[in-house]
């Protein structure tokens, strides 16, 4: 495409913009970029004014200060296109949530929707200020997060080159045993018909038609057994892939989600839920067995028959603690004070009118009554 002055578009490109050489007369001549102003120079002038150190773009009109060490050769043939591409690159390496991060489906669809209109307005130069701190903040509230998922996402790249070349190497050792049993084939058919000339001109005429016979079942025999090893075979391997896609699918782990301190730039999220402390082992499960809830258990009370028991040798000698009889005795006395016979016998009358049921007394009353009548 011609330009105003009537010079190509691509013989322009060609052409450096600092030192006006061009690739007509140094076909060597490399070009690169850097993403800060995305102004294309050639590699001499890059080396001549940013060999000292920071300086600022060459170009006229751009006072940006560029660095050596980010100029990298153009990959895209249009610059918008690459810079679209790098802004891209770096908004989802900072917003990089997954989809079972958040709540539902929606909350999802919406993120994606929102990180598309940031991506918009840095490449079309809108609110590129407020995006730009959105962002920044953004990315130094959940720092853990993005790492977590950066993680995961080059777990999963690593798993899929491996899976890719794992299945690469089956196809190519497929290959390999099905010209294995190719030739096999051949040669046993060579050897086959090779036996059976061999019999045949040594048999007689009435023996032809059973060797031919014989023959022809031993060949289904062996591309039957030769199925049933290839069926096994497929079987096999596909139970492989797929207790290594299950365990290559459980060894993800999803990264901690968010709550309140994202700085509401993202909805939708799930709540962190912080796993509780795991408690001292307890044996009786919260029983304490020295707890009285409605005595307190009292060293001695006065019983005139149990002044003679506790005055008595003989029941000391033998073990008898009386402290025992105590405390068994208040147990029995308030054991039944935590039962309400009233409230559980009401729940139980209202759950069986719920279900059309009659409770036995009133079914029996009414059965007699009509027996009455």
């Amino acid at each position: 495409m011609a330009s105003k002055n009537g010079i190509d578009r691509r013989d322009e490109d060609e052409v450096c913009p600092v030192c006006k050489s061009s690739r007509y007369l140094n076909p060597n001549m490399r070009f690169l970029i850097n993403p800060e102003c995305y102004h294309k120079m050639c590699e001499s002038c890059v080396d001549r004014i940013f060999s000292s150190g920071p300086s600022s773009c060459p170009v006229a009109g751009c006072r940006k200060t560029l660095r050596k060490a980010r100029f990298r050769a153009q990959t895209f043939e249009d610059i918008g296109v690459e810079r679209e591409v790098d802004i891209r690159r770096r908004v989802m390496h900072i917003l990089n949530r997954r989809e079972e991060e958040f709540d539902s489906k929606r909350a999802y669809d919406d993120f994606l929707e929102q990180r598309e209109e940031m991506i918009a307005n840095l490449v079309h130069r809108t609110d590129v200020a407020k995006t730009e701190a959105q962002l920044q903040k953004y990315a130094s509230v959940n720092i853990q997060s993005i790492r977590a998922n950066q993680a995961i996402e080059e777990q999963e790249a690593s798993s899929f080159a491996a899976r890719m070349t794992q299945e690469q190497e089956e196809a190519r050792l497929r290959r390999q045993a099905a010209r294995e049993q190719l030739e096999n084939e051949r040669r046993e058919m060579q050897a086959g018909r090779e036996d059976m000339i061999s019999r045949l001109a040594a048999g007689s005429s009435a023996d032809a038609a059973a060797i031919a016979r014989e023959g022809h079942k031993v060949l289904l025999k062996k591309s039957s057994a030769r199925r049933s090893e290839e069926d096994r075979i497929r079987q096999k391997q596909a139970a492989l892939r797929g207790s290594e896609t299950k365990r290559g699918g459980s060894s993800l782990t999803t990264a901690d989600t968010a709550g309140p301190s994202d700085g509401g730039l993202i909805k939708g999220l799930r709540r962190i839920k912080t796993p509780e402390p795991e408690k001292p082992y307890d044996p009786f499960m919260g029983y304490v067995p020295e707890k009285r809830d409605y005595y307190a258990l009292q060293p001695s009370y006065p019983s005139t028959y149990l002044d003679r028991v506790k005055n008595d040798t003989r029941t000391a000698a033998g073990g008898y603690d009386l402290q025992e009889y105590y405390s068994r005795t208040l147990v029995e006395a308030f054991a039944g004070l935590g039962c309400f016979i009233g409230e559980e016998v009401a729940q139980r009358e209202a759950a069986t009118s719920g279900l059309g049921l009659k409770p036995a007394a009133t079914t029996s009353a009414a059965m007699a009554a009509g027996d009455e009548s």
